[in-house]
């Protein structure tokens, strides 16, 4: 999947990848899209679901051995 940029929030646990995808996708413009990479399992419904309580779009996730690629649209 395309996207503009990418957040690598290996490591991290909740809240804040849910945090720092927010700050993220403040600082985009309408329409870019942002590739969240996590690997912690319950931040993969926490960034979702923090998310879905903004403008901004849930488009897909994809998964690969432990670690998922979030993507999100900035809607302002």
């Amino acid at each position: 999947m395309e996207y503009d940029q990418e957040l690598d929030v290996r490591g991290q646990v909740c809240p804040f990848p849910a945090i720092r995808t927010k700050k993220a996708l403040m600082k985009m413009a309408p329409g870019q899209v942002l590739k969240v990479i996590v690997d912690h399992p319950p931040a993969v419904d926490s960034v979702k679901r923090e998310i879905a309580r903004t403008k901004h779009r849930f488009i897909a996730t994809e998964e690969d051995d432990g670690e998922w690629s979030l993507y999100f649209e900035c809607v302002k």
